[in-house]
């Protein structure tokens, strides 16, 4: 493992205390400082501090809860990858996408495609009304192309941390 992890948007190396922190964070957001402190050998109020100084560099953005899609009922999970014809017209989609929360992320790819939107619905009649009432009525809209997803075998927020 390397000792630091070069940031490049804030000039500030983190060292493998910080590593530690952000990896025991990202697998278990429920841990307390005192957890924290005891996997990576630093008082609670050292971790309370380093904590502070990556929230306010930016590298940590905020602490969210990771639900069960199926759980809730959105069984359908697919990538949308879709074609905007001139590049004037992205301002109107990417606005559309932000306001969508079915849109959970959105991509501008080098590719033959604009696009790549992850979506997860409800069913088949869900995807098609978000897909033709929403995406496709977009003026620049040329084509879009869907990949269904059938079983997802690794889906982790996760950011890799050692190298």
């Amino acid at each position: 493992m390397r000792d630091q992890l070069d940031l490049a948007a804030s000039n500030q190396p983190l060292d493998a205390t910080d590593v530690m922190i952000l990896d025991a964070i990202q697998r278990d957001g429920h841990l307390s400082h005192a957890e924290i402190g005891k996997l990576v050998g630093l008082a609670v109020s050292s971790v309370n501090e380093r904590i502070r100084k990556l929230v306010q560099r930016g590298v940590i953005l905020g602490w969210q809860v990771r639900l069960a899609p199926e759980k809730l009922g959105l069984d359908l999970l697919a990538f949308v990858y879709v074609l905007i014809d001139r590049p004037e017209n992205s301002p109107a989609f990417l606005d559309l996408v932000s306001q969508i929360p079915e849109i959970q992320e959105c991509h501008h790819v080098a590719a033959e495609w604009n696009f790549v939107l992850k979506v997860r619905v409800r069913n088949t009649a869900a995807f098609e009304a978000l897909l033709t009432k929403h995406l496709k009525a977009v003026p620049g809209v040329v084509r879009t192309h869907t990949v269904i997803t059938l079983t997802s075998y690794k889906d982790t927020p996760a950011l890799p941390l050692r190298f």
